[in-house]
């Protein structure tokens, strides 16, 4: 009887899955960034798009998006859905005012703190320990923080000298930082408008000058978030309880305690940047001047893919559009529809590189739309400024999408003990 070698059946392949970005490609994406940016910015004439203001300025429109984004991540993480970011924001501006322009804007932080934090806490207790829908309970704190505030206006602010039922009296204003002679140098090196030195003078002086201290403070909680949740023991068990709180728990996890940390926490930070919005970007509290950056907040988290460095890039992204809407107003965003046709002829040589000719013709045949719009136009119509952050985040996160992985058991229904 011969015998043979039988051959081994061979492994089946490996799913090519997404490639993960690593600093080189980050430095080069962000390279390329810049030079199509300074090239919009020579052919457009729009020299306020890359300015010392303008980065300044979207800076400080950004950091209470990225707070409340931050606060959402946490939640999430932890498999607790935050829609109630809004009214924790909403009651972080209240609070902070009321006790900043009494006994000063950093106690005023710290109560604007505690105030959202009051309203995760709340959150907690109706999704973990009572297991309510999570988007029922975030809606109607959202409704409670914004009537539970304005009748709290009525008589504190409304007898306060310089307030009134709607607005607080003004609130002393945190100390700014302005690099010295690095500052005015980056400045009147942008004011040359030349081609790429420039903007990178532009963008680097918004970074040195006139930056709040809790501006400082709110930046570092970006990596402190990524350090803790994916660098901790700590951080390790309140992610696996949005991952599989049963497996955790068959590890001696105590499930409950760590989502009511990170929901209390996630109120704490999107109450901060309510703190913000009232004593660092206007000084004092209106009634409505969240205008939805709970919301923002949550959508800058998603596009970022609940992770904290794609968050803060989701909420700069909205800072920038809205502070141009400010900022030089139509010229500025007419300049965007030389941009984003510039990008759609990127995306159909792409798709065509990939051999995906439908997609590749739909982004050419928009490419023209925009760049014929932004040929026979001088500016765009005020409704579409007003509207371009929201139009901006909604296409972000439409091209975002396919990308996306939430936590595994994010909203879903948790009992204790349920796996047994």
């Amino acid at each position: 009887m011969s015998t043979g070698t039988v051959a081994k059946p061979s492994a089946a392949p490996k799913k090519a899955g997404r490639r993960k970005l690593t600093w080189p490609w980050i430095l080069l994406i962000v390279a390329a960034g810049l030079v199509l940016f300074s090239l919009v910015r020579v052919i457009s004439g729009a020299d306020d798009l890359t300015s010392v203001g303008q980065v300044s300025g979207a800076l400080q429109l950004a950091i209470p998006i990225g707070l409340a984004g931050l606060g959402g991540l946490w939640s999430e993480r932890a498999g607790v859905v935050n829609i109630g970011l809004e009214g924790m924001m909403v009651l972080g501006t209240w609070f902070g005012a009321w006790a900043g322009y009494q006994w000063g804007p950093w106690t005023g932080v710290v109560v604007g703190l505690l105030g959202g934090a009051i309203g995760g806490l709340l959150h907690a207790i109706i999704t973990v320990t009572f297991n309510v829908n999570h988007i029922v309970s975030g809606v109607a704190i959202n409704i409670l923080a914004v009537g539970f505030t304005q009748y709290l206006s009525n008589f504190t602010f409304g007898e306060a000298e310089g307030g009134s039922s709607k607005q607080s009296p003004r609130i002393d204003p945190i100390t700014d930082i302005t690099v010295p002679g690095l500052s005015d140098w980056l400045m009147d090196l942008q004011q040359k408008h030349w081609f790429l030195i420039s903007d990178i003078a532009g963008i680097l002086g918004g970074l040195v000058t006139n930056l709040s201290l809790l501006t400082v403070v709110a930046i570092l909680l970006v990596p402190a978030t990524w350090w803790v949740l994916w660098r901790t023991a700590f951080g390790l068990r309140l992610r696996s309880c949005g991952e599989n709180p049963v497996a955790a728990e068959s590890l001696g996890v105590n499930v409950y305690k760590y989502k009511y940390i990170a929901v209390t926490m996630s109120g704490a930070l999107a109450g901060l940047g309510g703190a913000f919005l009232a004593i660092v970007s206007t000084g004092i509290y209106q009634e409505g001047q969240t205008g939805g950056r709970g919301y923002i907040g949550l959508a800058a988290m998603i596009f970022g893919n609940w992770m904290p460095g794609g968050m803060a890039l989701g909420a700069g992204l909205f800072g920038f559009t809205d502070s141009l809407k400010i900022r030089g107003g139509a010229e500025n965003v007419h300049a965007l529809l030389l941009l984003v046709a510039i990008l759609l002829v990127l995306a159909a040589a792409w798709q065509l590189y990939k051999k995906k000719y439908v997609p590749a013709v739909i982004a050419a045949v928009f490419a023209v739309g925009f760049f014929l719009w932004y040929a026979l136009t001088d500016q765009v119509p005020s409704q579409f400024v007003d509207a371009a952050p929201y139009i901006t985040t909604l296409l972000v996160l439409a091209l975002s999408a396919q990308r996306l992985r939430m936590p595994k058991a994010d909203g879903l229904p948790y009992r204790k003990g349920q796996g047994k």
